[in-house]
């Protein structure tokens, strides 16, 4: 054969286009599982079991209690290109999971695949094998109603796929991944996983979202999500979303589906992270679960191989419906706050057990100090005379700043409560706990930084630095468009790089809208002319870096108005009360009664927590009265 032979066009032979496919279809075991219980749904299963050995490498078994395969359907399934999912052969009204009629073909070319179903309503069962592309003659068979599918040995056909596959444990973990996603899904399926006889996971069928959400993401999500539910149009979209302050460093927590299907979609990670650009740092990122329904003709879902990535006729109207869903959302949330973060407070604080060398003297057993109500209890001396430390005005040892009144005691209902007015003086009135403010009323000062309440059943801490931050952020983005602005009777001179200097000089008319006027000075320089009234004295020189910086960190994906959020919340940084800067009570007292008023107070810009609440029962089990 001559070398020109070698450049001939020829037609691949069936079995060398089928393991092609394979390469695009099934990457790992996790590709395999994905495709086959895809099946399963859209054969209507109500319960669904998938077997791994060594990770799927040897053996992936799926078994399922959908409507099943007749004798004619098996033999046209391990076909190319045969599918029961397109009635209409319309490519662009998908209403299935599964569609492109390769998965079990390409299956079959890389492995030894067994097929075994039975319809629902017949009298038999049947059984295919195919083995490196090679299809065995139809077998009958014993089978209940529904269909299991076995594949050993993937990639024995491809040995060079087997180098790329990872070991069982981190293949085993992509397909929970998978496999979580679909649960996800289909709340009223059951799925049970096993790997190597061992139980992974086995969720019951569940009635409703919430349920099903509870078992795949753990109960602190379901403690702290919040539901969501919003319609524009056609467009329906539904699901929880966690408060900010319960984030991770990344977003492998966010589940996205489009009409049933789980997608990893760019347009709506980034309508995501623009929803919660008030509340989050750019490296944090919040829990969802979120459901987006809308016409079939309107999402190509034809758009990848693994069917993962999707194309909306108008992704305009998709963002804006998500972000508009997303915030007001939020926004219902007001200041709450995840309940982990007391949670985290109770086990910093709790101290770690101490060695007690004379263990055994007390038998062996577990030995707890106890203290009997009517003696004395190392903390029960401020118990029993809560004024003790009333007249220390100044920083004790520590830093801690007592300013309170002569008398603080409430009762054990929490119904009385005494204030404190400027000058010292109490007032004393009765109230119901529910006349309380929800942050109570401020005791202290800790290392000038945090503030120490005390509420109608506990005690609340917060950061003052953090919780001014987000009022003066709350108020900047009220303002906008017209602030008021102040004139800098000197004007004040910035050196940038040109980098810094050249993203300024973009945003100068955004910069004006919320009352910061600044313009080129010289080639290395900006001048700053007018500042918001807001913002006070403040370090300029430092202010007009940052939002250099910021704005070369958020890049151009991002609209304009997502990135004057961000140039709002370092402004709104640069301007709150510092940590380390001594309060009054009035002052302390009017910050809290702010929070209260204001949205989304309960995190700072960044998503940390301005405040941690301890339930009176939290404090009691701290000191072991529980």
């Amino acid at each position: 054969m001559t070398a020109e032979d070698d450049m001939k066009i020829r037609k691949l032979e069936p079995h060398l286009i089928n393991q092609i496919a394979a390469g695009e279809v099934i990457e790992r075991p996790a590709s395999a599982v994905k495709e086959l219980v895809e099946n399963a749904l859209d054969a209507k299963a109500t319960a669904i079991t998938v077997q791994l050995r060594d990770g799927g490498r040897s053996l992936i078994a799926v078994t399922d209690n959908g409507i099943g395969m007749d004798r004619e359907d098996l033999e046209l399934a391990v076909e190319r290109h045969a599918t029961s999912k397109l009635p209409s052969s319309d490519l662009f009204n998908i209403q299935t999971l599964g569609f492109r009629g390769e998965a079990l073909p390409s299956i079959g070319s890389v492995s030894r695949l067994h097929l075994t179903s039975r319809r629902q309503g017949a009298d038999e069962a049947w059984l295919l094998k195919v083995e490196g592309g090679e299809k065995k003659p139809l077998m009958p068979t014993s089978h209940p109603h529904g269909t299991h599918i076995e594949v050993k040995d993937l990639f024995y056909a491809t040995p060079a796929r087997l180098k790329f596959l990872k070991t069982p444990s981190t293949e085993l973990s992509h397909t929970v991944e998978i496999l979580n996603r679909l649960a996800m899904g289909h709340p009223a399926v059951g799925f049970k996983l096993l790997s190597d006889q061992r139980v992974v996971f086995d969720y019951k069928a569940c009635d409703s979202l919430q349920m099903r959400l509870s078992q795949v993401m753990g109960t602190e999500f379901s403690q702290n999500a919040l539901p969501l539910e919003m319609s524009r149009g056609e467009i329906h979209l539904k699901g929880f979303i966690s408060l900010p302050t319960l984030n991770r460093s990344n977003a492998t927590h966010q589940y996205l589906f489009v009409n049933g299907r789980p997608v990893k979609d760019k347009l709506l990670h980034g309508a995501v992270r623009a929803a919660y650009q008030d509340f989050l740092a750019s490296d944090r990122y919040p829990l969802l679960a979120l459901f987006v329904d809308l016409p079939h003709e309107e999402v190509d879902v034809n758009v990848h191989p693994a069917k993962t990535e999707v194309r909306f006729r108008d992704s305009g109207l998709i963002r804006g419906t998500m972000v508009s869903a997303l915030k007001q959302t939020l926004g219902g949330a007001s200041h709450k706050t995840a309940t982990t973060i007391s949670a985290q407070a109770l086990r910093a604080l709790r101290p770690e057990p101490a060695y007690q060398p004379s263990l055994r003297a007390y038998g062996g057993g577990q030995y707890t100090p106890s203290y009997p109500r009517n003696e004395s209890h190392p903390i029960e001396s401020l118990r029993e005379d809560p004024v003790s430390l009333s007249r220390h005005r100044e920083p004790l040892q520590g830093g801690v700043a007592i300013q309170q009144s002569h008398e603080t005691k409430l009762d054990c209902d929490g119904a009385k409560l005494l204030a404190m007015t400027a000058n010292g003086d109490t007032v004393d009135w009765l109230e119901t706990p529910m006349d309380v403010p929800l942050l109570g009323y401020a005791k202290a000062q800790i290392h000038g930084t945090y503030i120490i309440a005390q509420g109608v059943d506990g005690m609340i801490i917060v950061d003052q630095h953090a919780a001014h931050e987000r009022l003066v952020y709350e108020k900047l983005k009220a303002e906008r468009g017209h602030v008021q602005r102040q004139p800098l009777l000197i004007p004040e001179v910035v050196e940038l790089d040109e980098g810094a200097l050249h993203r300024l000089k973009e945003v100068q008319q955004e910069l004006k809208d919320f009352g910061l006027i600044v313009e080129p000075f010289g080639e290395k320089a900006m001048l700053i002319r007018e500042i918001p009234a807001l913002l006070g004295e403040i370090d300029l020189q430092s202010l007009l870096r940052d939002l250099g910086d910021e704005i070369e960190e958020l890049g151009s994906p991002l609209s304009l108005k997502e990135r004057l959020a961000e140039i709002l919340a370092t402004c709104a940084c640069h301007n709150s009360v510092r940590a380390g800067r001594r309060l009054s009570v009035e002052e302390m007292n009017a910050l809290l009664r702010q929070m209260e008023q204001t949205a989304h107070s309960g995190q700072c810009n960044h998503g940390r927590p301005t405040y941690v609440e301890l339930k009176r029962a939290d404090m009691e089990k701290l000191f072991g009265r529980r």
